[in-house]
């Protein structure tokens, strides 16, 4: 087997605590039925697969969520609802980051949005004390900046072009099955973290 030269980290469910059920919540609150057939950890509608890979504006986004809910809603609305599933960093994941880059090239690769990305690049520093997320990688990859979303094939192979790596020689690590399954398929080592795990207990500076 070859050696483990570069960490590729999923960011919610991973180095942020996040809970679906928040969001399904609050935006049921302003008018939005059914919204988890709509998003979910496991999928997205065509509204919400344009938003994460920056295919919509934020402008087209909040009119599309109104005429959705037939509600006279603000954007701020809007944004507090969506936001609601992002929870905390986990502190002791991200330290943990600092001691892995001495061994190995780390990178980011987390399906987000322009809104959740600002929320929780503001939430890293308020929690933290640090100015950049981003600082703890050689490279953070956004689904919205490249335009393309896990767990297609396109986005691992778009990384693996970009940075000049081989997948048998990186572990990705991400919360959902269906990413992980995709990147299995494309020869990259895999760890499925679970509700339960935390990155610090995975041994991974013993790999």
């Amino acid at each position: 087997m070859a050696q483990t030269k570069n960490i590729i980290f999923d960011l919610g469910g991973v180095l942020l605590d996040i809970d679906f059920q928040k969001s399904i919540d609050a935006f049921e609150k302003l008018g939005l039925q059914h919204f988890e057939a709509m998003f979910s950890q496991f999928k997205a509608d065509a509204l919400f697969e344009k938003l994460e890979t920056g295919h919509i504006s934020e402008a087209d986004f909040y009119a599309a969520i109104k005429e959705r809910t037939e509600q006279p809603l603000s954007n701020e609305d809007i944004d507090q609802a969506w936001n609601a599933l992002i929870l905390n960093f986990r502190t002791e994941s991200i330290d943990l980051l600092e001691k892995l880059s001495a061994n190995y090239k780390l990178y980011l690769l987390s399906n987000t949005n322009s809104i959740h990305l600002k929320y929780f690049k503001a939430l890293f520093t308020k929690e933290t004390g640090k100015p950049l997320l981003d600082a703890y990688f050689i490279k953070a990859w956004y689904s919205n900046e490249i335009g393309l979303r896990k767990p297609g094939a396109a986005i691992f192979e778009f990384v693996l072009q970009q940075e000049n790596l081989k997948a048998e020689e990186t572990l990705f690590i991400d919360d959902t099955g269906t990413n992980i399954e995709t990147a299995k398929a494309l020869g990259f080592k895999t760890h499925h973290l679970l509700p339960t795990e935390r990155i610090e207990f995975l041994g991974l500076q013993t790999l």
